[in-house]
C-alpha cells in the first residue's frame, strides 16, 4: 500500500522529534565539559569556546530545527542513495554520528537552493516543509528528474509573506537561486549589491556573514567579521538573526559608533550641509596627509651623542637623508618615529667602526635609547595626537591654509573652520564628519587593523570619508557592500557604486543588480517606481514576483487627523506589526493625536530595543478585536526596516523635509516601500506630482 500524506507527515514529524532530542543531547554534552588550559589565558580562550558551542546549539521551540530534505540519487551523479535534511545547523544522532539534519551552509545543502528540473545537482526530490510554532504541518515535493520550469511553492510564498511580530527573520528557508549565490561567494570575492526594495539585500548580508563565519572559520577566527549598518534602531531590528543561525562572533556597529569608539570622542554636535560635505569629501584625505607630515623638522645642526670619552657627530645632511629614505618607504607615521632613533644609532655607529671600534647591536640599542638622539629624534619627528591634529586644523587658519592649498579654496575652509577653539579635547562639540577626520588621522599615524571581512549595509547614504573609514577596517580582508542607489537620502551620497569601491579601497568588487521584490508587494512596489525617472533612471524598475499583489490604499481628506486615526485603528486588526510613518516635523503634532485618541505606540528612535518583544501590549482601541501597538517612524528612521502594514502621512511634507527635492523624493522612495502586506497613504495636501498617475 503506498504510504498516504497523513503517513508520510507523521514520519517527517518522528524524525523532526529525533533530531530535537539529538540537539539536545549535543547542548548536554557541551556543558558537561570543563575548560583546562596550559595556562589561564588558554583556559579564558576554551571557556569562551564552549560558551560560543554552547550558543549555537541553543534550540528555539518556536524555529523548526530543519526546513528542508534532498533525496539524492547515485543515478544523478550522487556519490550514493541517501536522505539530507536542511537546517539552521548540523544535527548528528548518537549512533555513529550520522547526520539528522545538515547545516544550510553545508555544500551537500546547496543544490536545495540551486537545483532545477533539468540540473537537479544529483538530486531526485526536494521536499519543502510547512510549520506553525515550530511544528511540522505540511509539506511539498518537488520532482527535480523531469524537465520544465521550477514548480512554484506554496510553502515557500507563505513564508515570505508571514507577517512578524518582531525584529527581522532569517530567510534560509527562502533563499533564491540568484541571492544564494551571493551568500556563497568566498572570502577572498568583494562584492556590492544594488538592490531595490524588497530584494533581501539586508538579508544576503547577514546571511553571507553567517556563511563565510562557517566556511571560513579558521581564517576569521582572528580577523573576524563586521557588519555595520545605519543607525542603533536598524541594528536592533537585525540583532537576532546572526545568533538564530548559530553565529554569535560577528560584531555589529554603526559608523558613527565605529569611529567614536575607537578614537575615543563623542559626536555631540552637528554640521551644516555646506560643512558636512566638504569634510565627507575625499579631497581631505589629501588635507590631513599634509597637516600631518607636515610635522617633520628639517635638521639644522649636527647629532651629537657621547660615548666615554669620544662625541660622535652625524651631519645635518645625513640625518635629512635618514627621515628621507624612511619617507620613501611609505611607513605610517608613527613607525616611521619609532624607526628613527634606530636609524640615527646606525649611523653613530658606522663613525664608531670608522674609529676602530668594535660595537654590536646592543651598544646600537643603548645609543638609540640614549637622551641626545632620543631629544634629537623628537625634534626632527615630534609625537602627535590625531585629536589634537584636527583640533589645530579646525581652528588654525594659518595652519589649514597652508594644508589645503590648492585643495581647498578659501571659501571652503573658511566653512569648516570651528566658530571657537574648544577649551579642551574632551569638551569640543565634535560632529560625526570631526569623527570621521580624527579616524583619518589616526591611520596616517598608526594603521587601523583590518577584520577579515566588513558588510555594510546602506552604503550609498556614505560620504567618501566615511567609506574611507569602513574600507580601512578591511585593507587586508574582503567587503560585502549592500544598497540601494534609488534610496540615497544624505547631500552627500554617493552618485555611483565604482566610486564607492574605489574610496572603500576595494575598487574590483563585482556588482551585482537585483530587482526582483520578494517582500514589497506588487501594488506597492509599482506605486513607489514611480518616482524612479526622477530620483535614479539608470536602475531598472523593480517588480514583485509575489502572486499577490498586496493592498494600496490612497486617501485623501482635508480632516487629515481623523481620518489618519482611522487609518492606524483599521490597519491595527490585521495581523503583524504596523509603522505609521511621518514627517521629522509631524512627530510632535502625531504624538499628541495619537495621545489624546488613547492610542498607546512606539516612537521608533526612542529606545533601540524597540523591536523586541513586540507582541507585548494591546490597545485601548477594543472592539473585539486585540490589537498591537503601532510604531511610530520618523521618516530618517525608516530606512531598511519593513513592516507588515503601513500608514503614511503625508508624502509631501517627507519631501519637503529634505534640503532638495531629488532627496526629499528618494526618501518618500524609501517610506513608500516599507510595507510588506498593505500600504495606507492619508495626505490633506497635494502629491507630489511624480506619484500621481
Amino acid at each position: 500500500m503506498p504510504e498516504t500524506a497523513v503517513d508520510i507527515l507523521a514520519r517527517e514529524r518522528s524524525h523532526l522529534i529525533k533530531s530535537r532530542a539529538a540537539l539536545q543531547r549535543m547542548q548536554q554534552h557541551t556543558a558537561n565539559l570543563e575548560a583546562f588550559g596550559g595556562d589561564h589565558v588558554s583556559t579564558e580562550h576554551l571557556k569562551q569556546a564552549l560558551y560560543r558551542r554552547m550558543k549555537a546549539l541553543e534550540d528555539d521551540p518556536n524555529v523548526p530545527l530543519f526546513f528542508g530534505r534532498l533525496d539524492y540519487d547515485a543515478s544523478l551523479g550522487a556519490e550514493q542513495d541517501e536522505t539530507l535534511y536542511i537546517g539552521r545547523r548540523h544535527v548528528t544522532g548518537e549512533a555513529g554520528g550520522e547526520p539528522l539534519v545538515i547545516d544550510w551552509r553545508a555544500g551537500m545543502s546547496r543544490p536545495f537552493y540551486q537545483a532545477r528540473p533539468g540540473q537537479p545537482m544529483g538530486v531526485r526530490l526536494r521536499r519543502r516543509f510547512g510549520f506553525s510554532h515550530g511544528q511540522l504541518t505540511a509539506y511539498e515535493d518537488e520532482d527535480l528528474t523531469g524537465p520544465g520550469e521550477a514548480a512554484h511553492s506554496d510553502i515557500m510564498e507563505s513564508e515570505i509573506e508571514r507577517p512578524r511580530t518582531g525584529p527581522m527573520r532569517d530567510i534560509v528557508a527562502t533563499i533564491q537561486p540568484e541571492q544564494d549565490s551571493i551568500v556563497r561567494a568566498g572570502l577572498s570575492q568583494s562584492l556590492c549589491v544594488q538592490g531595490a526594495p524588497g530584494t533581501g539585500k539586508t538579508a544576503i548580508g547577514l546571511h553571507r556573514a553567517a556563511y563565510l563565519l562557517y566556511a571560513f572559520r579558521e581564517q576569521l577566527a582572528r580577523s573576524g567579521v563586521l557588519v555595520v549598518g545605519p543607525n542603533d534602531s536598524f541594528l536592533s531590528y537585525i540583532a537576532d538573526v546572526l545568533p538564530a543561525l548559530g553565529e554569535i562572533d560577528a560584531a555589529q556597529t554603526t559608523v558613527t559608533s565605529l569611529v567614536c569608539q575607537a578614537n575615543g570622542v563623542t559626536v555631540r554636535g552637528f554640521d551644516t550641509v555646506p560643512a558636512a560635505l566638504i569634510k565627507g569629501d575625499a579631497r581631505m584625505a589629501e588635507v590631513l596627509h599634509r597637516a600631518v607630515w607636515s610635522h617633520l623638522g628639517t635638521a639644522t645642526a649636527p647629532l651629537v651623542v657621547p660615548r666615554g670619552a669620544y662625541q660622535w657627530r652625524v651631519g645635518a645632511y645625513l640625518t635629512a637623508e635618514v627621515v628621507d629614505e624612511l619617507r620613501q618607504r611609505g611607513v605610517r607615521y608613527e613607525a616611521g618615529r619609532v624607526m628613527l632613533p634606530q636609524r640615527l644609532a646606525h649611523q653613530v655607529l658606522l663613525r664608531m667602526e670608522a674609529g676602530g671600534d668594535s660595537p654590536d647591536d646592543r651598544v646600537q640599542d643603548a645609543v638609540a635609547r640614549s637622551k641626545p638622539v632620543r631629544a634629537y629624534a623628537d625634534a626632527l619627528w615630534p609625537t602627535l595626537d590625531p585629536v589634537k591634529l584636527i583640533i589645530k586644523l579646525l581652528t588654525d587658519a594659518e595652519f589649514l591654509a597652508a594644508a589645503a592649498d590648492g585643495i581647498l579654496s578659501p571659501e571652503e575652509q573658511q566653512l569648516i573652520m570651528m566658530s571657537k577653539p574648544p577649551r579642551s579635547a574632551a569638551a569640543a562639540r565634535w560632529t560625526l564628519a570631526d569623527v570621521i577626520l580624527i579616524d583619518e588621522a589616526a591611520d596616517l599615524l598608526q594603521r587601523t587593523p583590518s577584520r577579515g571581512h566588513v558588510i555594510v549595509d546602506e552604503a550609498q547614504d556614505l560620504s567618501p570619508m566615511m567609506l574611507r573609514a569602513v574600507g580601512r577596517r578591511a585593507t587586508t580582508g574582503s567587503v560585502t557592500v549592500l544598497g540601494d542607489l534609488a534610496q540615497a537620502t544624505t547631500p552627500w551620497a554617493t552618485r555611483s557604486w565604482q566610486e564607492s569601491l574605489a574610496h572603500l579601497g576595494h575598487p574590483d568588487a563585482a556588482i551585482s543588480e537585483l530587482s526582483a521584490g520578494f517582500r514589497v508587494p506588487g501594488a506597492v512596489i509599482d506605486f513607489a517606481a514611480r518616482l524612479l525617472p526622477q530620483i535614479a533612471p539608470a536602475l531598472r524598475p523593480p517588480h514583485s514576483v509575489r502572486r499577490h499583489r498586496g493592498e494600496l490604499d490612497v486617501r485623501s481628506s482635508i480632516r487629515i487627523d481623523d481620518e489618519l486615526v482611522e487609518a492606524i485603528r483599521q490597519t491595527m486588526r490585521n495581523e503583524g506589526t504596523v509603522g505609521v510613518i511621518v514627517a521629522e516635523a509631524a512627530v510632535p503634532p502625531v504624538r499628541k493625536l495619537l495621545n489624546n485618541n488613547q492610542l498607546d505606540y512606539d516612537l521608533l528612535g526612542e529606545a533601540p530595543e524597540i523591536f523586541d518583544a513586540r507582541t507585548d501590549g494591546a490597545s485601548k482601541e477594543t472592539d473585539g478585536a486585540q490589537l498591537r501597538k503601532p510604531i511610530l517612524v520618523p521618516a530618517a528612521l525608516a530606512k531598511g526596516l519593513e513592516f507588515d502594514h503601513v500608514v503614511l502621512l503625508e508624502p509631501a511634507e517627507i519631501v519637503a523635509g529634505e534640503p532638495d527635492q531629488v532627496t526629499g523624493l528618494r526618501r518618500l522612495y524609501v517610506c513608500l516601500t516599507r510595507a510588506v502586506t498593505s500600504l495606507v497613504v492619508v495626505h490633506a495636501a497635494e502629491m507630489p506630482a511624480a506619484l500621481v498617475a
